[in-house]
């Protein structure tokens, strides 16, 4: 497919996908979808922070 290119291991099988986002501009949505459902799963086992946390730290380094 135009504009999609495989990476393939030395048995030939995918292991990674290079996508030319100028090709896809109209699809920029879908696309930073997929992104963020990658992201989740990268960070599924993270251990969470609990909100009010957060916020005392960003208002504690200026941000807020």
């Amino acid at each position: 497919m135009k504009g999609i290119n495989y990476i393939t291991n030395e048995k030939n099988q995918k292991q990674s996908v290079v996508i030319d986002l100028k090709l896809f501009k109209q699809h920029s949505e879908q696309l930073e979808d997929i992104m963020d459902i990658i992201i989740a799963e990268a960070r599924k086992d993270e251990e969470s922070v609990p909100f009010e946390k957060v916020l005392k730290s960003l208002k504690k380094k200026g941000k807020l």
